[in-house]
C-alpha cells in the first residue's frame, strides 16, 4: 500500500465500477456491489484491496494471496484462493494500471507563482500555471495554460510548452518546442549543444543550429539528455516514453510511441520509426534506421539498420535467434575446454 505521507488515495470503488474502469469481466458469482478502497501487491493485499497477476512467476504468490479481488487471465483462474473476486482480462497489468490511476489520480495543478521565480516580461503565460521557487522563464518563451514548472528549472528564450505540460525540478530546456501533456522529470537537459566537431588537430566546433521538437503525451525520465539538432531538428514523436539516464544525440528522430529504456545511447542522425523499443543500456551507432516495431534487447550494440518488426540482441547486434545460438555455442566451447 502507498505511504499516506506521500500519496492520497481517492474514494472507494465498487467491484462493478472497477470492472467497468478496467474493461475487464467479472467472473460469474462475484458481488458487483462489494467495495474496495486501494490497490496492493499480491503479498501485501488484504480483503479491501485489488491486485493483479500478470507474470507466471507469481502464480504461487497469487494462490496464497489475501487480496479481495484480482485481475488475471482466465487460464489462471483455477489457482485462485477461495473467496477472491476475479476480474478476467487479456491484459491484467493494463487493467490494474487503469484502476490504480482511479485510486491515485495525477495531482491537479494548483495555480501559483513563487515570489523567487523570474519570468521575463516578454514571456507569454497561460492561465492556471504553477511556477515553483527559483524557476526562470526566458524572453519570448510561451507557456500554455495549466503547465507546471518545478523549482530551479529554466525555460530558455523562445521555447514553448503546450498545455498541461509538467516540468520537474532542476530541468533545463533550450531551443525546444514541446507539445501538450508532456512530462519531463527532474534533472533532464533538453536542447543543449549536440556533440559536433570537424575533427583535426584543433577539433573545430560545428555550430548546432537546429531545435528539439517534442510531440504530445511524451514522458522523459530523470537526468536524460536530448541534444538539439545541428541543422535538422532532433524529433521525439508523440506518445514516446523515455526512461532515466538516456542520451539522445543531435538530429535523432523518434517516431510515435517509441520506448527507450534507461542508459540507452542513440548516436547522431539515427532514425527510429514508430513503436521501436530499445532495452536498457542498448547503444546505436550513428546514421542508422530502425524500422517500425523493431526491438533491441538490453545491452544490444547496433551497428547496422534493423528492419521493421525485427528483434536483435548482442554486440554487435544480430537477429535474436542468432544471438541465442551464439551464446549456446560459446557456452559449449567453454564447457569443452574446462573438460
Amino acid at each position: 500500500m502507498a505511504d499516506p505521507r506521500f500519496y492520497s488515495v481517492s474514494k472507494p470503488l465498487s467491484l462493478a465500477e472497477i470492472a467497468e474502469l478496467s474493461q475487464s469481466s467479472l467472473q460469474s458469482g462475484a458481488d458487483g456491489a462489494a467495495v474496495f478502497d486501494d490497490v496492493a501487491s499480491l503479498d501485501q493485499a488484504g480483503l479491501s484491496h485489488v491486485s493483479f497477476l500478470d507474470n507466471r512467476l507469481y502464480v504461487e504468490a497469487f494462490s496464497k494471496s489475501k487480496a479481495g479481488a484480482c485481475f488475471l487471465r482466465e487460464d489462471n483462474a483455477d489457482r485462485a484462493p477461495e473467496g477472491m473476486a476475479l476480474l478476467l482480462t487479456d491484459d491484467p497489468y493494463r487493467a490494474y494500471a487503469r484502476v490504480a490511476c482511479a485510486f491515485y489520480p495525477f495531482p491537479k495543478i494548483e495555480p501559483s507563482c513563487h515570489h523567487s521565480a523570474h519570468i521575463d516580461p516578454s514571456a507569454t503565460m497561460g492561465a492556471g500555471c504553477r511556477i515553483e521557487a527559483g524557476a526562470v522563464i526566458g524572453e519570448n518563451a510561451e507557456i500554455a495554460p495549466r503547465c507546471s514548472i518545478g523549482a530551479n528549472s529554466v525555460i530558455g528564450a523562445g521555447c514553448s510548452l503546450g498545455k498541461e505540460t509538467c516540468i520537474g525540478d532542476n530541468v533545463s530546456i533550450f531551443y525546444s518546442l514541446i507539445g501538450e501533456r508532456v512530462l519531463i522529470h527532474a534533472g533532464a537537459r533538453i536542447g543543449q549543444d549536440g556533440f559536433g566537431f570537424a575533427m583535426g588537430e584543433d577539433h573545430f566546433k560545428v555550430p548546432q543550429l537546429g531545435r528539439v521538437l517534442i510531440g504530445d503525451d511524451v514522458e522523459i525520465g530523470a537526468n536524460t539528455t536530448i541534444d538539439r539538432g545541428s541543422g535538422p531538428d532532433t524529433v521525439i514523436g508523440s506518445g514516446s516514453k523515455i526512461d532515466n539516464l538516456v542520451q539522445i544525440a543531435h538530429n535523432v528522430c523518434l517516431g510515435r510511441g517509441c520506448v527507450i529504456v534507461s542508459q540507452v545511447g542513440i548516436s547522431g542522425s539515427s532514425r527510429l520509426d514508430d513503436y521501436v523499443v530499445i532495452g536498457g543500456q542498448g547503444g546505436l551507432a550513428g546514421h542508422l534506421h530502425l524500422g517500425k516495431g523493431a526491438r533491441v534487447a538490453a545491452q544490444g550494440g547496433v551497428i547496422r539498420d534493423v528492419g521493421p518488426g525485427e528483434t536483435v540482441g548482442g554486440t554487435p547486434a544480430v537477429s535474436v535467434r542468432d544471438w541465442h545460438r551464439q551464446t549456446i555455442a560459446l557456452s559449449r566451447l567453454i564447457g569443452k575446454k574446462k573438460t
